[in-house]
């Protein structure tokens, strides 16, 4: 479970930026709450509200970026690559920081890592032990390659040394199977997220192509998705997979065969079939959706979602949050945090589940409403935002 996120230096964020999903006591509970291993309160949902290009995306994008790196980097990068991320336009020579804060397996780390486009500069896992975090392993770079020490870590310092600059320690241990690094890769690879280094992925049709094979593959979670679609009123009874042969999907970077889900339609007369490709893009967008979300609360770990309201009806936003409200349908304390444009999620979450986001000279800054002076916990939250009064939304010149 993640507890903070700080970042400096990445995409439209110059300055320093931090998204906790950490608590405190002053907030009443409520059924969005976690338990972190140490019993300190935690957040399952944060929601990011900010106007068009104000940088919603780009505080997202942390999350992301460090799944891929710690999980995937050194299988997916070529020696030479320049890492995918960008530091802010107007500081392209100062590097770009982070350090995430999170439990797993009832103890809790801290993971450090700084760089520029073309290689690390400093990564590090630290372990908390009493008050104090002590370091498991620090990775510095040095005018002649990289220095590493470590404490009980497990990777042979002569290769650990070795590790080329574009990719992670921690990706490189799990591929010498050192057992801490393959659990933190396996962690990293619990973030499902629907973004890439340009932004969202948008939706199309190798994507619900996609997300119908990973259902197809997963037949329990295929039958949740199906539940779910039906009881979110969108004219269904039951949504079901066929085979299909597409032209042309020798192009797309799917394995066959294909699937395509089908939604079926009954009235009191008859049934009827219709391919997704028929359906309302709403129902497609679900469908994707579903697919990022429901193996995060099947297994545990943190969705990471732009724009959730895109396509669906503001009402359907609160049958979304309410999957990671609930205890039977989130035994894991899954976390989720998404952006939107729905102003109706202020009446919906509190203000320490809220993170609202703007431009000012050309550099992004976020906060969240509980920081806020003078704004009460039985504040009309949405009134506030809608006139204005919290800032955070569109500056429409005349």
């Amino acid at each position: 479970m993640i507890r903070t996120l700080q970042f400096s230096n990445f995409y439209s964020f110059r300055d320093d930026a931090e998204v906790s999903f950490e608590v405190g006591r002053q907030p009443a509970a409520s059924q969005y709450d976690l338990a972190y291993a140490d019993g300190a309160r935690g957040n399952k949902v944060l929601a990011v509200v900010g106007a068009n290009g104000s940088g919603k995306t780009q505080l997202l994008k942390p999350l992301a970026f460090l799944s891929w790196f710690v999980a995937d980097s050194f299988l997916s990068s070529e020696p030479k690559a320049r890492i995918p991320f960008r530091p802010h336009a107007l500081s392209p020579e100062v590097p770009t920081c982070f350090e995430l804060t999170f439990d797993l397996d009832g103890e809790q780390y801290r993971y450090r890592l700084e760089l520029d486009q073309q290689q690390v500069l400093h990564e590090s896992l630290h372990l908390k032990t009493s008050r104090l975090f002590s370091y498991l392993f620090v990775r510095e770079r040095e005018a002649d390659g990289y220095r590493v020490k470590q404490k009980g870590f497990g990777f042979r310092n002569s290769q650990a040394r070795q590790v080329r600059g574009n990719v992670s320690l921690l990706a490189a241990a799990h591929m010498h199977d050192v057992p801490l690094a393959s659990a933190m890769v396996e962690y990293f690879r619990g973030f499902s997220y629907n973004l890439q280094v340009t932004g969202r992925a948008h939706y199309d049709h190798m994507r619900l192509l996609n997300s119908a094979l990973f259902f197809q593959d997963n037949p329990a979670l295929h039958r949740r998705a199906s539940e779910l679609l039906c009881r979110l009123d969108l004219g269904l009874e039951d949504v079901e997979l066929e085979e299909v042969e597409i032209s042309g999907s020798g192009e797309l970077d799917i394995k066959e065969p294909l699937y395509m889900p089908m939604g079926v339609h009954r009235s009191a007369d008859d049934t009827f079939r219709l391919p997704f490709l028929d359906e309302s893009s709403g129902t497609q967008s679900a469908y994707v959706l579903l697919h990022r979300i429901l193996p995060v609360l099947e297994q545990g770990g943190i969705a990471v979602i732009d724009e959730l309201d895109n396509d669906l009806h503001p009402h359907m936003l609160e049958a979304f949050l309410d999957l990671f409200r609930f205890e039977h349908s989130n035994p894991h304390q899954a976390q989720l945090i998404f952006s939107c444009h729905t102003a109706e999620v202020f009446n919906l979450l509190a203000k320490h589940q809220v993170y609202l986001v703007e431009k000012r000279d050309l550099e992004s800054e976020a906060w969240r409403l509980d920081d806020m002076v003078g704004l009460r916990a039985d504040d009309n939250l949405y009134a506030k935002y809608q006139s204005g009064a919290l800032g955070a939304v569109p500056e429409i010149r005349a």
